[in-house]
């Protein structure tokens, strides 16, 4: 008889009591607040939206910039001028003898192979960093008004106290349309 009540209770499941329920209740509770306590502190670890959005490419859309037309962007908070050159102004910078500049650098190199119509160039003079005024200047390209430097439609440097001719971002073209500002052209 003993046997029978050993093997009746090896073999019989017990039902869920009330304290089994608290007991995976409060678990449940205790994992939902640890889990909303921390997760303010993991989500300081990651970079806020303003620094993600300042490093990432900007794509431009060259459709409404009319030849002649010079339009301002900024990409990692620095200004960066697109031009859409005219024939004359490519012509004019591609003339240009590379040996009489102060920092050489023929027009060719300093826009995409098939893409010489637009120049894209940080928007700083590089003197002491002042925004030059687009369309200006001896050479219709910039003229730094504080202290007089000149840049041809290229943005090379052609006069006044600047070393430099402007410097070229890094950029691709997404399309006939489109320009990344930031990426490189891949392969």
């Amino acid at each position: 008889m003993l046997e029978s009540q050993v093997a009746e209770t090896t073999t019989h499941v017990a039902e869920p009591t009330r304290r089994d329920f608290l007991y995976i209740a409060t678990g449940a509770a205790a994992a939902i607040g640890g889990a909303t306590l921390v997760w303010p502190f993991v989500q300081s670890l990651a970079p806020d939206a303003a620094t993600v959005a300042a490093g990432a490419p900007v794509e431009v859309d060259l459709t409404p910039i009319a030849e002649g037309q010079i339009v301002k962007v900024f990409w990692r908070g620095r200004l960066i001028f697109i031009r859409h050159r005219t024939p004359d102004e490519i012509k004019a910078a591609a003339d240009v003898n590379v040996a009489s500049l102060r920092d050489p650098q023929p027009d060719a190199v300093r826009v995409k192979d098939g893409k010489p119509q637009w120049l894209v160039v940080y928007g700083n003079c590089t003197h002491l960093g002042c925004v030059p005024l687009g369309n200006s200047g001896e050479y219709n390209g910039w003229f730094c008004p504080c202290h007089g430097s000149v840049f041809d439609t290229s943005g090379r440097v052609r006069g006044g106290p600047a070393p430099t001719n402007l410097p070229i971002p890094p950029y691709a073209f997404a399309s006939d349309t489109k320009v990344i500002i930031g990426q490189e052209a891949t392969a």
